[in-house]
């Protein structure tokens, strides 16, 4: 057992399979010695279902408490119904980077994949200032959508990119975007990385690329890139295809980073389909969880965690059906906790 204060952090069980995956959590961190203390709060759905709103003022009131969140997934309405949590969350709390680690960990598939994606998680298209203009009869004749990147934002994701490769002995990072059509929502963004480059030449190499040449190169060979530096709406797609290279987002971890507060997140959906039936796999939400270790200086739990879960996928071969497995949610977390006891 940890002999160290656990730090409170607030736990957002999610909607769907969240509420399955974040038990599995906490049995899993229990293990390692509970280093954290849970506020749990509600958002999404259940938010809605508890307290008649998406985002309630407590569990806002939590985050900004303790700087430091773990969420299983939230439901977002298409089309119509409530904004995103999610997005609404990075918003409150200018988490202004996304980081989104892509890790060969199960083999049949992509071998080798080591890929860190940073995305700019506040700008572009994401700002959704939208609107219709009526044609005629029709009230819904056009919709137009307008982005917004800004040189200062751009320049501090940049930034934080390259902070990130030298703390962490990455080498390379690949500018993603589209600036030869939108040359100047996303030309502002290759600029300003390119000026940020320059503090860091002989340390951290840059190039950039179309984003549409970069999905393409990371199908035929993604062994060529580090890490990718995107734009927000570029990040989200992106960063869903590196986690396909590994398994699919099952095995995709995501962390929201600001000034002075984080938020670690199962980036996967909520699984309605398969909510209840105790089959969900965990791991997504558990590799968030070492990046919280991480994040809060606790590397050796974090190099605990990830070894006890390869361990058990390729060692114990216990797998849950998404990997080709038949294990349940409780069998793979049964596995993962003797792996740390051992």
């Amino acid at each position: 057992m940890s002999s160290s204060k656990p730090l409170t952090a607030t736990l957002i069980p999610g909607d769907g399979i969240g509420p399955e995956i974040v038990e599995s959590t906490i049995q899993i961190f229990e293990t390692l010695g509970s280093p954290f203390a849970w506020d749990v709060q509600q958002a999404g759905v259940a938010g809605v279902e508890a307290l008649g709103d998406p985002l309630p003022a407590q569990t806002l009131e939590s985050i900004c408490k303790n700087h430091l969140a773990l969420k299983g997934p939230l439901t977002t309405p298409v089309g119509g119904g409530f904004r995103s949590s999610n997005v609404r969350l990075r918003e409150e709390f200018e988490l202004y980077a996304n980081v989104r680690p892509a890790k060969t960990m199960v083999p049949g598939r992509y071998e080798d994949i080591d890929i860190v994606l940073i995305r700019e998680n506040l700008g572009g298209f994401y700002v959704a200032h939208e609107y219709l203009i009526p044609v005629g009869d029709n009230p819904k004749a056009v919709a137009v959508s307008t982005g917004m990147n800004t040189y200062e934002g751009s320049k501090r994701i940049a930034r934080f990119a390259f902070e990130y490769a030298l703390k962490n002995g990455r080498k390379k990072i690949t500018v993603v975007h589209k600036a030869n059509i939108l040359k100047l929502l996303t030309g502002i963004f290759l600029d300003a990385a390119r000026d940020v480059s320059k503090e860091y030449e002989g340390r951290v190499e840059m190039d950039d690329m179309i984003v549409d040449a970069c999905a393409m190169q990371l199908v035929m060979n993604p062994w060529r890139f580090d890490m990718l530096l995107c734009t927000n709406l570029f990040g989200d797609i992106l960063s869903d295809q590196i986690a396909g290279l590994v398994g699919g987002l099952g095995m995709a971890p995501g962390g929201n980073i600001g000034s002075n507060t984080a938020i670690f997140e199962a980036v996967h959906g909520s699984a309605p389909d398969i909510a209840g039936k105790g089959i969900a796999n965990p791991i997504s939400i558990l590799l968030a969880s070492a990046m919280m270790l991480d994040h809060v200086g606790k590397q050796d739990l974090a190099t605990r965690l990830r070894t006890a879960i390869i361990d058990t996928l390729n060692i114990d071969q216990i797998r849950t059906g998404d990997l080709k497995g038949k294990a349940t949610t409780k069998e793979f977390t049964d596995a993962v906790c003797k792996r740390l006891t051992n």
